[in-house]
């Protein structure tokens, strides 16, 4: 019969305090809103939890003009260029929102904002976004194929949160919506009308 060897609890302890990772909150960055709602509200989650702030933003290379040779060899400085730019714009949008000294670690994810978003949370313990911008149904569909493709708990800060206004479009659009309600419930009653809100 042979028996293994164990450590003291206290060893065992403490090295899985050195390999414990910090609670993580990983927020998307907008490149077009700079996010302050969603970054101020993932600092104090994080700050809570003694954790880390991890703040992301997912950058493309533009595409190329269309040449009978192919791509030009410009292609890889174009590539490091906008890279550097996101970076610099990552950085300057995230001290606006939480100052010089904000100790979140930023990252730059190459795709797009769902890729972008899930790849940087894959081991995190939350992940915190702005409502996207657009038609209410295109920045609902997106948050809810977020929520159902994330490793962890997403948090979506609402536009009445973050202070976006729907733009002319999507006023149009709820309006359009609405209307379109009503005529749905008044169909086939003559005279009929729908109650007034409030």
């Amino acid at each position: 019969m042979t028996s293994r060897a164990t450590r003291p609890p206290s060893s065992r302890c403490e090295e899985a305090q050195m390999t414990e990772r910090p609670y993580t909150v990983v927020v998307g960055v907008s490149a077009t809103s700079g996010s302050p709602a969603a970054l101020a509200w993932a600092r104090d989650q994080a700050e809570t939890h003694g954790g880390e702030l991890v703040a992301v933003r997912a950058w493309k290379v533009p595409s190329p003009q269309a040449t009978p040779s192919g791509i030009s060899p410009g292609r890889v400085s174009v590539a490091e260029d906008v890279e550097r730019e996101a970076l610099r714009s990552l950085e300057a949008d995230v001290e606006a929102t939480l100052g010089r000294d904000h100790g979140a670690r930023l990252q730059l994810v190459r795709g797009g904002k769902r890729k972008a978003l899930l790849e940087a949370a894959q081991d995190a313990d939350l992940l915190v976004v702005d409502a996207p911008r657009g038609l209410p149904a295109t920045g609902t569909a997106f948050a809810q194929r977020l929520v159902y493709a994330a490793a962890c708990p997403v948090v979506v800060m609402p536009p009445r949160v973050t202070g976006d206004q729907p733009g002319m479009l999507s006023r149009a659009a709820g309006a359009l919506g609405r209307g379109a309600l009503r005529a749905a419930a008044t169909a086939g009653r003559p005279g009929y009308r729908t109650p007034p809100p409030g």
